[in-house]
C-alpha cells in the first residue's frame, strides 16, 4: 500500500478514536450534565476535576490516554510489518488525528478538550522510554505551582525538544532523515496547537490569575 494512503488511514483513524469525548460521557452518564457548560467549558481532564472531583478526573485522563494509545499500537502493528523503519512516522500520523478528534470533535460543533491528557497517551505508544521525563516535566512544576496549564504547555515543549534530540542522535533507530523531520512538523504542530488552546489560560497566567489544581480536591483560586 501507498505510504500517503496509509498516512490517511492513520489520520482519520485517529480522528475516529480521539473525537470519542471521555469528559462528556462521563459527564452525562454519572451526573447528567454537559461538562463544557461548567467551569472552564472544556471537555477536558483539568475541567473535570474542577466540576466532579479528582476521581472523575483520573478516570478521564486514563480514557483519553488510552483513546491515543489504541490506534497508535494497532496502526503500528498493521503497517509497521511492511514498513518498520516509518513505524514511528505512522504513529505520529495517529497522534495527530486523535489530538484534532479530542480538540474538534465533529459531532459535537467541533467543540472538545485541549489535547494535553492524549500526550500521555503518545508517550506511552511512541516510545515508552519517554515516560519518565514526561513525567518529570509535568508533575515537578506542578507540585510546585498547581497550574496545570502552565505544566501542560511545559510537558509538550519538552517532549517535543525531546523527539528532536532522540531523532537525531539515533534512538528512534533507522528512521528515514525525511521521516524524522516529517515527525518533528507534526509535533511542532501539535504543540502550537496547544499553545492556541491554551490562549485565554496564557493571559490569565501572565495576569497572575490562573487558577490551580489540587489532587486533594481542595479548590484552587
Amino acid at each position: 500500500m501507498n505510504t500517503f494512503v496509509i498516512r490517511i488511514i492513520c489520520l482519520v483513524f485517529g480522528y475516529a478514536c480521539g473525537s470519542i469525548q471521555s469528559a462528556y460521557f462521563y459527564g452525562k452518564m454519572t451526573k447528567g450534565i454537559d461538562i463544557r457548560q461548567y467551569g472552564s467549558g472544556n471537555a477536558g481532564t483539568t475541567n473535570t476535576i474542577r466540576v466532579l472531583g479528582t476521581k472523575a478526573g483520573a478516570i478521564v485522563l486514563v480514557a483519553d490516554a488510552f483513546k491515543c494509545i489504541i490506534p497508535m499500537v494497532i496502526m503500528g502493528l498493521i503497517f509497521g510489518k511492511a514498513y518498520p523503519d516509518l513505524v514511528y512516522l505512522f504513529k505520529s500520523w495517529t497522534f495527530l488525528g486523535a489530538v484534532l478528534g479530542h480538540d474538534y470533535p465533529f459531532y459535537m460543533k467541533f467543540k472538545g478538550g485541549k489535547g494535553v491528557a492524549c500526550l500521555a497517551g503518545f508517550v506511552i505508544a511512541f516510545d515508552i522510554r519517554l515516560l519518565p521525563l514526561a513525567v518529570l516535566l509535568f508533575f515537578v512544576p506542578f507540585f510546585i505551582t498547581h497550574t496545570v496549564s502552565m505544566c501542560s504547555l511545559i510537558l509538550y515543549t519538552g517532549i517535543f525538544l525531546a523527539l528532536i534530540v532522540m531523532g537525531q542522535t539515533g534512538l528512534l533507530g533507522a528512521v528515514p532523515q525525511s521521516a524524522l523531520l516529517e515527525i518533528y512538523v507534526i509535533q511542532a504542530f501539535l504543540t502550537f496547537l496547544v499553545y492556541w488552546r491554551h490562549r485565554a489560560n496564557i493571559g490569565r497566567l501572565i495576569a497572575g490569575k490562573e487558577g490551580k489544581i489540587y489532587l486533594s480536591g481542595k479548590k484552587g483560586k
